[in-house]
């Protein structure tokens, strides 16, 4: 083994990069390869921002009106924006090393399924980053005591988050920012405090 991989196998998560991604979307399903509306990214590493991604994405289908009651997004909006095509280079960029950063999301399955899908509708390689779902890292680490949801909305609330959930990408990423911060704490009181005990976590750390 290398001295680089070496340090990279044994990299604490204070050293990790994290980037935590949120999507909003049409509501159109992902296997159409369409549907993202709005890309919101934060990078961050030992409690540090090191940059944000944001922009609007036009979706090629209309918005439909519980849509844009629930984000506050319109076709209008939308109408001059870049379409997926256009951005997913610079978000590729923005992920960075896929061998060393860990791309977070809230219920990801629901965000990385429209990325692969727009990945894959563009011919585009994805990415082999680990995916870690502050959703489910929350239910191994808290308690019906704690929490009775495991919602952004909750856990952003139970974990006292700067920034509020909006339902719109960039607040909903900084949200989920904090609710990471607020699990890895609390996953340090479990004696996990390395990448890569961070990567095997599979199941609940806590009873009740």
């Amino acid at each position: 083994m290398t001295v680089q991989s070496l340090t990279i196998f044994t990299v604490h998560l204070s050293e990790t990069t994290f980037v935590v991604v949120d999507l909003e979307t049409s509501g159109a399903a992902p296997s159409t390869g369409a549907g993202i509306t709005e890309i919101g990214a934060v990078k961050v590493r030992g409690g540090v921002v090191l940059g944000e991604f944001e922009t609007f994405v036009n979706p090629g289908v209309d918005i439909s009106a519980f849509i844009t009651q629930l984000t506050g997004i319109t076709d209008q909006m939308l109408a001059n924006a870049p379409t997926i095509g256009q951005v997913f280079p610079s978000f590729i960029k923005f992920l960075g090393p896929e061998k060393e950063n860990v791309l977070v999301a809230h219920n990801a399955a629901f965000d990385v399924g429209f990325l692969k899908a727009a990945a894959a509708h563009l011919d585009y390689p994805w990415p082999s980053h680990h995916v870690a779902d502050t959703a489910r890292l929350a239910r191994c680490v808290l308690t019906k005591d704690d929490v009775n949801n495991c919602t952004l909305a909750t856990l952003a609330q139970f974990f006292g988050a700067s920034t509020s959930p909006t339902h719109r990408a960039l607040d909903d990423a900084r949200a989920t920012v904090d609710v990471l911060h607020g699990i890895i704490e609390r996953l340090g009181g479990f004696g996990i405090t390395t990448l890569p005990q961070f990567k095997k976590i599979k199941k609940r750390l806590v009873s009740g």
